[in-house]
């Protein structure tokens, strides 16, 4: 019970010194840390899995299609919908159910899956996700507006509790992972 406390105030000071220090150096906005820290894994998201003093359990991994990923012990099994947190409990669970007397398991995101842009850019496609992201960082990596772009109605489609969910996103809006951005051409 009592390492059970340990392991879930290690995880929470880590996430809050992780925060402290994404805000600090301006990487990250307050409200897109929070989205992040709810942030769901999906297909195509690059995770990283150890158990301390356990070498051979250090993997990384990549979500397939389905949102699955195989590890040693527990076979193959869903992660997509899972917080890094929900994942990281899981899988301690998992292990302690038989094969480690107290495992210390650390999970983390090494690469979130792209994000797309289509439409009235330059140079539409997908894109590597990094925290602090808005809508006109992501426009500049699509190679900025073309001369018939509509700078205002940029619609962003993004999945919300399994379902695709579409609206409008301004030039400072946080763009997540996963999200599919569609510039629209101006009438004027």
């Amino acid at each position: 019970m009592e390492t059970d406390r340990t392991s879930s105030l290690y995880f929470s000071l880590s996430a809050v010194l992780m925060v402290f220090v994404l805000m600090c150096s301006g990487v990250a906005s307050a409200d897109q840390l929070m989205s992040l820290s709810r942030y769901e894994l999906g297909s195509g998201d690059k995770i990283g899995i150890s158990v301390f003093g356990e070498e051979d359990m250090e993997k990384e991994l990549i979500l397939t299609d389905a949102g699955t990923v195989s590890y040693p012990f527990l076979g193959e099994f869903r992660v997509r919908g899972m917080t890094v947190g929900q994942l990281q409990k899981y899988i301690t669970d998992k292990l302690k159910d038989g094969y480690f007397v107290d495992p210390r398991v650390s999970v983390s995101i090494k690469e979130y899956r792209k994000f797309f842009v289509s439409g009235e850019v330059k140079s539409p496609g997908g894109f590597s996700f990094e925290p602090g992201l808005t809508l006109e960082k992501a426009v500049a990596l699509a190679g900025g507006f073309t001369q018939r772009a509509s700078k205002k109605g940029i619609m962003v489609t993004r999945e919300e509790r399994g379902r695709a969910v579409e609206r409008e996103l301004t030039l400072n809006g946080s763009v997540l992972p996963g999200d599919i951005i569609t510039v629209k051409e101006s009438f004027f």
